[in-house]
């Protein structure tokens, strides 16, 4: 199904505290942004206003993107993954072969990647290169700037 996301249990309890933040607390920032616009007066040309509408309405758009991707969601156990190959949740340790440099890597759904935490899409090149994969195994990655080479290190959870 094209609709599925795949979540770690990580991903999920990170989701469910987000969605819980904008639904206690920022949904009572909100409302307290257009109670005090409203005091500046005429609506119609009310800037203030018109910003506090504009975020309530994001914000009630990302509870409810938040709740459908929890709510369909796969979830990964990363602590029943299986590390004799590369699966979603698995850590693994590569080789960039061109740079020589040691790079660990967490494999996650598209929903949870974030390259600043090392965790890349499976759907990714290097995600989609490296899954199914075992140690020792080198991968050609076509990526934007060029063809890439990773040897498979480690594989753990």
């Amino acid at each position: 199904m094209a609709n599925d996301v795949v979540l770690t249990t990580k991903g999920v309890k990170e989701l469910e505290e987000k969605l819980d933040y904008l639904k206690t607390v920022r949904r009572q920032e909100i409302a307290e942004e257009i109670k005090q616009a409203r005091a500046f007066g005429d609506l119609s040309e009310n800037a203030e206003y018109d910003e506090a509408k504009n975020e309530q309405a994001r914000i009630e758009g990302e509870i409810v993107t938040i709740e459908k991707m929890l709510r369909n969601a796969t979830i990964v156990d990363e602590e029943e993954v299986d590390v004799q190959k590369v699966n979603i949740g698995a850590i693994v340790k590569v080789l960039d072969k061109e740079y020589g440099e040691e790079e660990e890597y967490q494999i996650v759904g598209s929903a949870e990647a974030d390259l600043s935490k090392n965790r890349i899409s499976n759907e990714s090149p290097v995600g989609r290169a490296l899954l199914g994969k075992k140690i020792g195994v080198t991968v050609k990655v076509e990526t934007p700037g060029g063809v890439s080479k990773y040897k498979i290190l480690d594989i753990h959870r």
